[in-house]
């Protein structure tokens, strides 16, 4: 099969904005909680017409501060509750809201800023004030900053006073489905980042259809913690989402304190990428060890994925049966607490989950329901339903959307979730625009039921200098779910052979050394040279080895003694890796392994 498409099952309205998938929740479920937000030890519900007046409130400030329809709005801010009530109240003023990522530097809010034509500029942190006002002189038409940590929403909400509710109403209809909802800048993995136009009909049909065929996931009465940056477009669909469909959101960006914060919140559902899936599950093996339990986590691990693939086949035999029931009371259970103890989905996307990770979760209770998409289509083109699953894949397309397999592998995608265009740049549009089709630049399949699987990106596929093609994640994947691995990136683009270079996870080197006889106080350096280190690092690009040719293999890797992160420019907002800017970065390195002596099987070099 190579073109699935699936009829919307909500009629479109070309009238709606994104407020009235707000107005219409208050008018179903007004007191319901629609937010809740950190109080205390707990959390204080925000019902769904507490949240509508609030949005006015601010909003009406805004027009008051002289926020014309049509202006752009610059709002850098972690995700927290504010995040998304700027957000609406934004669109209520008839405005446009472009988000600026909270780790983003002065040339990168410059840049956001600038090719918009934002008027003004909500922050939230003294830090983000300071990166901001190191190139405001630069930005002649922001007029107005506004930022959160000093108070300045409330005191918008009460400089409103004076704007009517006729004329609140007015600007909040303004808008229709195909103009301008928000300016969400792609990170930029190569060259600048391109300002993707992403429509009220876009938020809105997509919600629309999604909520009907994602019922058991979100509905009123389902909740959701939020840890994901709200600036990147996976987590602020989501949230759109939950507004629309009545599910309570709850916000925690501090990543260390999500643990205890799932545990008081309790949430029916995550989202997260699968590297998240990975350092939990890492974390718990590696605790169980250094408790002297790694023995039975693992043969409870085994026996998760094994029952998880009976259920596949369509039997599961007694004594599996026996062996999951001890475990799930020994292990399972604990872990399903850990996560609050409601959680039953999870949405993933940005990059595979992988085989293992999607039946282990899935005999925990948590089915993850692994999805596909870009900032250009919305966020979701694809997604598992609880009905319509597959571990593997990333699932059919959502109703009113469109998945086509181009002659080279390309995934295309047409249908109600794909964006306008890129802000004022026609010949990138063109580009990537294919009539109504948008071609993603990634590859994969499609099977006779209609689910995509991805195979890898086709701007990243390696080109040996004998001619093999590989794609890289196929080897990634699996090395990165070992607990000592951070990260790893293949290269190899017109050399002999096959490479990698390895970062370690400085969370879970400590641990994985304790637990290995190894001193716990190694630094990354002294690590990376530690021969029980390399030793393990060895075992995993074996096993990955094992699932491609040997011309795909890995020859030789080093590992560094340094950490890919956002902070250092090499991952993306969502984790990714920044290719390009790695391969850029560590040339010098690259090109010392080729220079070496000739590679045998999965040889490591010191870095």
């Amino acid at each position: 099969m190579n073109h699935y498409s699936v009829p919307p099952v909500v009629a479109a309205d070309p009238e709606a904005n994104a407020t009235d998938l707000l107005i219409e929740r208050v008018r179903q479920t007004p007191d319901d909680a629609l937010f809740a937000v950190p109080d205390g030890a707990g959390w204080r519900d925000i019902t769904a017409a507490e949240f509508l007046t609030q949005v006015r409130a601010v909003a009406k400030g805004l027009i008051a501060a002289g926020i014309q329809p049509g202006d752009k709005i610059g709002l850098m801010c972690k995700t927290r509750y504010e995040w998304t009530l700027i957000d609406f109240a934004t669109w209520f003023t008839g405005a446009v809201l472009v988000p600026v990522y909270e780790t983003s530097s002065p040339a990168q809010v410059q840049w956001n800023l600038s090719d918009s034509g934002a008027v003004a500029v909500i922050l939230e942190t003294a830090d983000h004030f300071a990166r901001f006002d190191e190139v405001h002189a630069d930005l002649p038409l922001v007029n107005q900053v506004w930022q959160v940590d000093l108070g300045d929403l409330d005191k918008l909400a009460g400089a409103g006073g004076a704007v009517t509710d006729d004329e609140l109403e007015r600007r909040r209809s303004i808008a229709r489905g195909s103009d301008l909802a928000t300016l969400i800048y792609t990170s930029g993995t190569t060259g600048r980042p391109k300002g993707c136009i992403l429509t009220h009909s876009n938020f809105v049909e997509l919600s629309r259809n999604a909520a009907v065929v994602m019922k058991d996931v979100v509905q009123p009465g389902a909740s959701t913690l939020l840890f994901i940056t709200t600036a990147h477009v996976f987590a602020r669909f989501i949230s759109i989402l939950s507004v629309h469909a009545g599910v309570k959101v709850g916000h925690q960006a501090d990543t260390k304190q999500l643990l205890p914060a799932l545990g008081s919140f309790k949430p029916t559902f995550l989202l997260a990428v699968p590297r998240v899936f990975e350092k939990v599950y890492n974390s718990s093996e590696q605790k169980a060890e250094t408790g002297g339990r790694g023995k039975i986590f693992r043969s409870a691990a085994a026996v998760a994925v094994e029952h998880s693939e009976a259920l596949d086949a369509g039997h599961v035999p007694l004594g599996l049966k026996v062996k999951f029931a001890l475990f799930d009371r020994l292990v399972y259970s604990k872990l399903r607490t850990a996560l609050g103890g409601n959680v039953k989905y999870a949405v993933s996307g940005s990059a595979p989950l992988g085989h293992r990770l999607g039946h282990f979760y899935r005999s925990l209770g948590v089915k993850i329901l692994e999805g596909y998409g870009l900032t250009e289509t919305t966020a979701p083109a694809t997604v598992n339903l609880t009905d319509k699953f597959k571990i593997g894949t990333v699932g059919p397309a959502l109703p009113g959307v469109g998945i086509k397999i181009a002659d080279d592998g390309e995934i295309w995608v047409s249908g109600v979730n794909v964006f306008a265009g890129y802000w004022q740049n026609e010949a990138a549009t063109a580009e990537v625009m294919d009539g109504e089709w948008f071609k993603t630049g990634d590859l994969g399949a499609l099977d006779d039921d209609g689910f995509l699987t991805i195979t890898g990106r086709k701007k990243e596929i390696i080109v040996t200098a004998g001619g093999k093609n590989v794609a890289p994640a196929v080897l990634e994947d699996p090395i990165r779910a070992n607990p000592l691995v951070g990260q790893v990136v293949v290269v190899g683009d017109q050399k002999p052979f096959i490479s990698a270079l390895i970062t370690l996870d400085p969370e879970m080197l400590p641990v994985w050394l304790g637990n290995n006889g190894q001193p716990t106080g190694l630094t990354l350096t002294e690590a990376a040279e530690n021969p029980a280190v390399l030793a393990e690092i060895q075992r995993a690009v074996d096993a990955a080895n094992k699932l491609v040719s040997r011309a795909e293999s890995i020859r030789k890797f080093i590992v560094l003694d340094t950490d890919f992160t956002e902070a250092s420019g090499h991952l993306t907002p969502k984790l990714t890796i920044k290719r390009n800017v790695i391969v850029k970065d560590f040339a010098p390195m690259i090109e010392g392994i080729y220079n070496a002596a000739p590679a045998t099987e999965g040889q490591s070099l010191v870095h």
